[in-house]
Order: structure tokens, then sequence, then C-alpha cells
């Protein structure tokens, strides 16, 4: 039809390997999840699985969960199917190729790939005016010699095409969740074969701390009397940050003060994405949980009923899930902090630029700007004078001279000393 367009997404479909007690699927729901390090992927599959039967590679059959959407110009859903499928694509793009057919207009599949970028940013539009939270956050890449040492960090850059597909995913999540929850109210209240994933308001004492952090730098976000904060609130804290120097401090700030997504079998919403059914479907290949939303939207498809075990078993599942998440996420973080501080401690002596991003009564922390790699300049090593810590401002003041260190200030400071056991950084301002 005019301005009615069929979309699929198309996840390949892991559960016809592992199935329910087998042995890959005991060792699946042990990790939980893949985890990403710096310098390796502990993967959650064995590598047949994800490089090869379950690699949707073009020209070839493959077995895939499909959900397939008509959709028209406004980014309405007129109709969906979900099904297993077979499919062979003709043509796999990485983003980079998929962005400069999109930007330039020349290429293969160019009005079907700025077709679906259209109904993408019109899907995000949405997302946000319905009080989806607007934070990206900046990723971090090391590009590592063939030690694994690296040898540069820097941002990466996201373009439409990585937009698009985060829409798309997000849009089959929800689409899914909100079929699995309409399944289940049709079919009577005993048979709850779901598993969500869920993201509660933000917790009121955390966010009076982040008003009043905020307000010490000059920045405004608005709550009700006891706490309570809207989506729209936190958006206007984060347009009034954007392109200061405290961007990504309040940014940080911002995302340590919401609660934490977790997996549920109990749907309350998804607070961060403002919508009101979400699961993980897109990625079975990585997430022990999409595995499980495949093998429940096919019993649901296939009508057959779940039993009480189910309901308990999934209920532990989301709990365990959750507690691997969060571990794969620590070990993450701890990797790129460790790479950070390899990479500083080859530029010892070497002068950068960077912000000052923590400030607490023994000195203050800098992120460099470049590498995000972060370090501490002791009182001490501040200068002669008695230096002050004021905790209503974030900043540390010098009795004599008057000299004021603040969040956000810009500095230029020198690499002293990297400890790669305690994965700490010492810098001196120059």
């Amino acid at each position: 039809a005019d301005n009615q367009y069929e979309i699929g997404i198309h996840i390949a479909d892991v559960s016809f390997f592992v199935r329910p007690g087998n042995m890959i699927d005991d060792e699946a729901y042990k990790r939980g999840t893949s985890v990403y390090l710096v310098d390796r992927t502990i993967p959650m599959l064995p590598e047949v699985l994800s490089n090869d039967l379950c690699s949707l590679n073009p020209h070839e059959d493959k077995l895939a969960m499909s959900a397939i959407f008509e959709m028209n110009d406004n980014g309405e859903v007129m109709s969906e199917w979900y099904g297993e499928t077979i499919i062979s694509s003709d043509r796999r793009f990485s983003y980079e190729e998929a962005w400069a057919v999109m930007s330039t207009g020349k290429g293969d599949f160019v009005q079907e790939l700025q077709k679906a970028n259209e109904i993408s940013k019109v899907l995000r539009t949405q997302r946000f005016k319905n009080g989806a939270l607007m934070i990206d956050q900046e990723e971090v890449k090391f590009k590592l010699d063939e030690k694994g040492v690296p040898i540069d960090i820097f941002i990466k850059i996201h373009t439409d095409a990585n937009h698009m597909i985060e829409e798309y995913m997000l849009l089959a999540n929800r689409e899914v969740a909100r079929f699995i929850f309409d399944a289940i109210k049709k079919s009577g209240p005993r048979d709850t074969g779901a598993i969500y994933r869920i993201h509660d308001v933000p917790d009121k004492d955390k966010i009076k701390n982040l008003a009043t952090f905020v307000k010490a730098l000059g920045y405004d976000l608005h709550t009700s009397k006891d706490g309570e904060v809207t989506a729209k609130g936190i958006n206007a804290l984060l347009e009034q940050v954007e392109g200061t120097p405290h961007e990504s401090l309040v940014r940080t700030a911002t995302i340590r003060s919401m609660q934490k997504a977790i997996y549920s079998t109990k749907n309350i919403g998804h607070f961060g994405l403002a919508f009101e059914f979400y699961t993980h479907f897109t990625s079975p290949i990585r997430r022990y949980p999409d595995l499980l939303v495949h093998r429940v939207l096919a019993k649901h498809l296939n009508n057959e009923p779940f039993g009480d075990r189910d309901i308990i078993k999934f209920q532990t599942i989301a709990e365990s899930t959750t507690a691997r998440e969060i571990d794969a996420a620590d070990a993450e973080r701890t990797s790129k902090k460790l790479k950070q501080v390899e990479y500083m401690s080859t530029r010892i002596g070497q002068t950068f630029k960077g912000v000052i991003s923590g400030i607490t009564k023994w000195g203050i922390y800098v992120e460099d700007t470049e590498s995000k790699s972060e370090g501490m300049i002791p009182i001490r090593a501040l200068g002669t004078d008695y230096y002050v810590f004021d905790e209503k401002t974030y900043s540390i003041v010098g009795e004599r001279t008057g000299q004021k260190f603040t969040l956000g200030n810009e500095v230029t400071f020198k690499v002293m000393a990297a400890d790669l056991d305690k994965k700490t950084l010492d810098y001196v301002l120059v």
C-alpha cells in the first residue's frame, strides 16, 4: 500500500540449536551473557554457533526468529507477524557501508536504507516525546598492537546507521514484549510465561542528591518536593549541560542516580525508554534472557501451556541473569580502566589537557580529554598553600592565594606515575 512498508527484524534462531537442559544450555545459563573485555571476548556460546551456524551470512539459508511489521511513514505498526523462519539475505552491510549509502544516496539498496532511516528517526523523536531519557553514553574504544598493548584510545562515533539499527531493535523488543503480555492476558492468569526487561522510576533520595549536586554547578533539576522527577525534567537538565565542560560529569552523575534495569517475570515498564512493555529479544547469541524470550515466544505462538514450574524457573533465571549482567559490566569497566592505566604508563612525563572530574578532601581527580583516563593529584602536590575543601560547591580553595579548583575546570596536567596493580594514575598540574 502507499506509505506502508514491510520491515523485518530477523534474529538468528539460537534456540533451535540450544535446547533446554542440554550441556550448551546449562553452560550458557551459568555464563548468562558474553563478556566484552578490551583485549578479548568471553562468549556465552561456542564459536561454532556464534560465528557459523547462527551467523546470518548473505546468500545462505539460515534459521531465524522473525518479527515482521507493516509500518507507515508515522512509524505506526499497522500489523505484525512473528514466527520461526528460514532467511537468505541479499547483502550484509557494515555500519560504515550502510552509512555511506545513506549519506551519499549512492550504492546498494539506497531507497530501502533511506526509507528505513526516515522511519527510524520518527520512532526516535516519538520516544523522546514520550519521555525517554536522552542518555547516550560515550563509548571508549581502544586500538591495540599485536601484543594487546593499547596504542590509541578514542571515542566511538555513532552515525545514523547505528541509531537506525538501535531503533528497530528497540521496536522489536517492545512489540515482542507487548505480544507476550497480550497472549498471557488472553489465556488467563495462570499462564504467565514471560520475562521482561524492566526499569524502575529513580530513587527519591538519589534524585535529591543529584539536584543538590547540579545546583552547586549552576544547573537546575526540576523535582517535586519529595524528590520525584520526570524524564522530561532529566532531559531538560541534560540539555542545559550539553556542550559545557560539565557535560560528561553531569551525565555520569545522572546515570548513577538512576535505578538499574533488570530482568523480571513481572512487568512494570521501562522508565528510561518510556516504554510500557520491553524485553530483550534481539541478541540470543550474547544474552541468555533473549534466548529464553525466543523459547517463550515460540510456546505462545504454538499455544503450548506453561506449567507452574516454568514460572518459578523463569523468575530464578531473571534474577541470576541480572546478577551475571552486573558482574560482566564490572569486568568490562575494570578492563577499560586497566587499559587506560597501561596506555598512560607509557606516557609518563608527557603533558595532556583534561577536566576536573572529582574533588575530595585528599585531592582532585582529572580526566584526560582524549583517552578519558582518570588520575589523581594529591592536595600536597597543588603547591605550598593550605587548601580547604568546600563540600557545598565541590571545590578546593587555597586560603592564602584564593586559588580555586572546581568540578569541570579545564586543566593541563603531566603524568607522574602509573600503578597497573592498583589501576591508579598520578597526575600533577602544569
